[in-house]
């Protein structure tokens, strides 16, 4: 049994961005809040409910990143990890409920339009760009690398979007009157996240459910053990990931002891692996195939004899007792 392992904290670099963010949002969020019942922009209270959501996220996502932080104990043996996921996933729910709110709200405002006071809107608005610019630029370094600051970051810039869109639409109402324009744009805003909120929310589940991490191939990878010399099969074959960019993977391979020792044949599977960006493995080395049954073991061998077949060797090819 060897494992490989690679236990990198989150970065004291996300943390700092997310707090600075956190203040400038929060501290503009107040004013939009008491801007948009003034003004009676259902624009403006859109933009205002994303900026809450978008504290809220960075809330949340800072805590995600401190409770991390906590090492791993004889109950959590993995560590705190996980939280980060569990806090993007979160974050993708409120943005859920957010759009579908605003949305639900525009259509009630179709039958019956409000007056919008455009100058204050526009006003409101355009400092609410300059928040959320700033924002995006603190949590950009971070976004690719932590999907919960990933998630933070989808926050500030839907949010972005909706103060452009109030932006566009105070200019509207002021030289035209239209004051419908005003529903229009929330209905644009709760358009655009959606979708955007549905990937954030499919990557997390992923995690969650332990599937194979974005961007790997099981069958790639699967073929690249069969490959290092002296491996005869490969089974019991699983990849995931703890937390972003974290992947994992454990597996049974069957070798051939007069061709290799296990030390050497470790280190080249280890090698392989971390050309495929895998740095956490725990290989259990065998002679020849285990006979647990359990669902697991038959799981492996599904998957190796499918992939025998993509690569045209014998799918019912066994190893050696």
């Amino acid at each position: 049994m060897s494992a490989g392992h690679d236990h990198a904290l989150p970065s004291s670099t996300n943390e700092r961005n997310l707090r600075w963010a956190l203040g400038l949002t929060f501290t503009f969020l107040m004013a939009e809040v008491v801007g948009g019942v003034i003004t009676g922009s259902l624009a403006l209270i859109s933009d205002a409910a994303h900026m809450f959501t978008d504290a809220a996220a960075l809330a949340i996502a800072l805590a995600a990143i401190r409770i991390a932080r906590r090492p791993a104990n004889a109950r959590l043996t993995f560590g705190y990890h996980r939280f980060e996921i569990l806090a993007a996933a979160f974050n993708a729910l409120m943005l859920f409920a957010v759009a579908l709110y605003i949305l639900y709200e525009a259509w009630q405002r179709f039958g019956t339009p409000q007056d919008v006071q455009s100058g204050p809107m526009l006003v409101i608005a355009t400092l609410g760009l300059v928040i959320n610019l700033v924002s995006m630029r603190l949590l950009n370094a971070g976004k690719d690398a932590s999907l919960n600051v990933k998630g933070a970051y989808l926050e500030v810039w839907s949010d972005l979007l909706g103060s452009l869109g109030v932006i566009v639409g105070a200019l509207v109402i002021r030289f035209t009157g239209w004051t419908w324009i005003d529903s229009v744009i929330a209905v644009a805003i709760g358009l655009w996240v959606l979708p955007r909120t549905w990937v954030l929310l499919r990557s997390t589940v992923n995690i969650l459910l332990e599937g194979i991490p974005e961007g790997m191939n099981l069958s790639e990878i699967d073929l690249a053990l069969r490959a290092v010399p002296s491996v005869v099969d490969v089974h019991d074959l699983h990849v995931w990931s703890l937390t972003s960019n974290r992947p994992s993977l454990s597996a049974h391979i069957v070798h051939d002891p007069s061709m290799s020792e296990p030390a050497s044949l470790l280190s080249a599977l280890h090698r392989v692996l971390a050309e495929r960006d895998i740095h956490h493995s725990t290989l259990q080395c065998e002679t020849q195939a285990c006979d647990q049954a359990s669902p697991f073991c038959d799981l492996g061998d599904k998957h190796a004899s499918a992939h025998r077949a993509e690569a045209g060797m014998d799918p019912n090819a066994r190893p050696p007792p």
